[in-house]
């Protein structure tokens, strides 16, 4: 037999084999998604980076229907037994951590990973003096992917990157941020009915500068639909990747912001010059994932403990109450 004819796929990922069982176990794709807790559009493409590489198609696909091919009944039990070692390899090596220096690998939002971190880890490592972090700052989808492939342990992100069912990792409440409107501190909307009537037409065009954010997701694209809806006349004026960079912009009066209030709290300076105001939207919930076989076994559930307490003396910044022109429709979902 020729060996040099067998050729391993070392691109394929473990995310890319639990996007495949669980469409191979799933009636849909969108079950499938909410069952791993992604957008349906990033499991269609993980599927056909998977069918790339494997070079045959997995599933005959029909109108609400996706049935293995010959080559998805030969690789689903592999997956699987792939998929089990590694929760076994995983469960066995949590057994020699005890006694022994452990790093903890995490990646979180920006937000959350300079308010809660610091004060959580310190604590963690008065307890357990032995334990180092590897700690990455990320955009929620990257998150995800990475716990997906056990490249990290704990996410720190906001539920709305989720879906309902988390993807099979534990869920632990943090704390709830809401989003506001931030506007250069000279910029009173507090009595504003209709903005082109109210204000003054420097102001009037300040409010309609937005300052936004590319990160390519859904939440953006809702956060989009929101200027529209409600400062149909406005401009883009900035795209930003950084809440510190959009606050200052907005203290410099290049336009208005809307951003979570966590994003804010960096010390005194952060609001100089800044004025924040509620909007009519549901608030966040910051969470964090963690493998659910990790959640009850040290030093991670003291881990999670540290990050409870440390959420608690979290006190956001003032917020005025929503302009009355603001206050309008339903509800928005970020």
């Amino acid at each position: 037999m020729n060996t040099q004819s067998i050729r391993p796929h070392p691109d394929i990922s473990l995310h890319q084999l639990r996007i495949f069982t669980a469409v191979a176990q799933a009636t849909t794709l969108t079950e499938a998604a909410k069952q791993l807790g992604i957008a349906q559009p990033s499991l269609s493409q993980q599927l056909s980076r998977l069918e790339t590489l494997v070079g045959a198609r997995l599933f005959n696909r029909r109108p609400g229907e996706m049935e293995l091919t010959e080559a998805g009944h030969y690789l689903l039990p592999k997956a699987e037994h792939v998929l089990r070692g590694m929760r076994d390899l995983e469960d066995g090596l949590m057994e020699y951590t005890s006694g022994r220096r452990m790093t903890i690998r995490l990646a979180g939002i920006t937000s959350v990973l300079r308010v809660l971190l610091p004060p959580a880890l310190r604590r963690l490592q008065e307890i357990f003096p032995d334990i180092d972090f590897d700690i990455q700052d990320m955009a929620p989808s990257d998150i995800l992917e990475l716990l997906y492939d056990r490249r990290i342990a704990v996410g720190l992100l906001a539920d709305n990157s989720l879906s309902a069912s988390g993807g099979g990792f534990a869920q632990i409440p943090l704390l709830t941020d809401s989003h506001v409107l931030a506007v250069p501190g000279h910029l009173d909307l507090s009595r504003v009915e209709r903005p082109e009537r109210d204000l003054p037409a420097d102001q009037l065009a300040i409010l309609n500068q937005s300052i936004q954010f590319a990160f390519g997701s859904q939440h953006t694209k809702r956060v989009q639909n929101w200027y529209e809806r409600l400062f149909p006349g406005h401009t883009i004026v900035a795209q930003c990747r950084s809440f510190e960079v959009a606050a200052e912009l907005v203290r410099a009066g290049a336009g208005v912001c809307l951003v979570p209030a966590l994003s804010l709290l960096h010390g005194a300076e952060t609001l100089k010059g800044i004025r924040l105001y509620a909007v009519n939207a549901a608030t966040r919930r910051i969470m964090a994932l963690i493998p659910t076989q990790y959640q009850h076994i040290e030093p991670y559930r003291t881990f999670l403990d540290t990050l409870k307490d440390a959420a608690h003396t979290i006190v956001l910044p003032q917020i005025s109450p929503i302009p009355p022109f603001l206050d309008n429709g339903p509800q928005a979902q970020f």
